[in-house]
């Protein structure tokens, strides 16, 4: 009988979580680089950690991480070399969720928020500013956060992601016990973290928080499957409908 893998230990889930040529089309199929596969590149790359040390830090073996490193910088290489979209998520992990667990790549995080869920309870997240639904994932400051029982919501509450952007947003979600993500744009790399983590994903959204959700729970709710920034948001001080968004890291899905 196979020996089962042991999850590694991350300190904290990567900030941006899709890489793209710029100025030219994603060529082929998207490299999958995996979150303890980036951590390594993370810590030995840009920390100074030998292997050993990177091992110690993940709670596994040096050689496992002589495998897994070098399975990282091979993809890294040909998404630079062949022009393919770069695209961080899934693997086998576990965020280490503290922030005074002493090691070294941890100082200055802090844990994303809790929230208990009951039994029979599903659980709503919308991306949230001022009642609407908040048009980039990625950048949302608050999640409005719905408990429904019985096809009913029963109690809400607006919970701040703390600052954090992008793929670290996923791990926002599973520490709210999150079933369902109601959101206006998201990238693709956020799109694979969240199906890692088994959050069922309603994006292309606009309008009111709280009566998407009411939708949401009659069948009614319109929505885009793969819905990206370009399609349903303008950033401010541009309009992603009006350029080629491969300068701003936000169109077609390569952001």
């Amino acid at each position: 009988m196979p020996r089962p893998r042991k999850c590694r230990r991350i300190c904290a889930m990567p900030e941006t979580t899709a890489f793209a040529p710029v100025g030219s089309p994603c060529e082929g199929e998207p490299l999958a680089l995996t979150v303890d596969e980036y951590e390594m590149l993370r810590l030995i790359d840009l920390e100074g950690l030998s292997q050993e040390e990177c091992g110690q830090q993940m709670g596994v073996a040096r050689t496992t991480v002589q495998l897994s490193y070098a399975s990282a910088r091979r993809k890294v290489a040909q998404a630079l070399v062949t022009g393919r979209m770069l695209v961080i998520g899934g693997g086998e992990y576990q965020l280490c969720g503290s922030a005074g667990c002493g090691r070294r790549s941890c100082a200055g995080q802090t844990d994303a928020p809790q929230k208990e869920k009951g039994d029979g309870i599903m659980r709503i997240a919308a991306t949230y500013e001022n009642g609407e639904i908040f048009q980039h994932f990625g950048h949302t400051q608050a999640f409005k956060v719905y408990d429904v029982e019985d096809g009913k919501v029963v109690s809400s509450e607006v919970v701040s992601t703390g600052g954090r952007g992008h793929g670290a947003l996923a791990a926002v979600l599973a520490g709210l016990q999150a079933d369902v993500l109601i959101c206006g744009g998201i990238g693709g790399g956020a799109q694979m973290a969240l199906s890692t983590i088994g959050v069922e994903l309603r994006a292309g959204v606009s309008g009111s928080a709280d009566e998407a959700v009411a939708a949401y729970l009659a069948g009614t709710l319109t929505w885009a499957e793969g819905a990206t920034c370009d399609h349903h948001h303008d950033h401010g001080d541009h309009d992603c409908g009006s350029h080629d968004c491969s300068d701003h890291h936000c169109g077609g899905g390569c952001h």
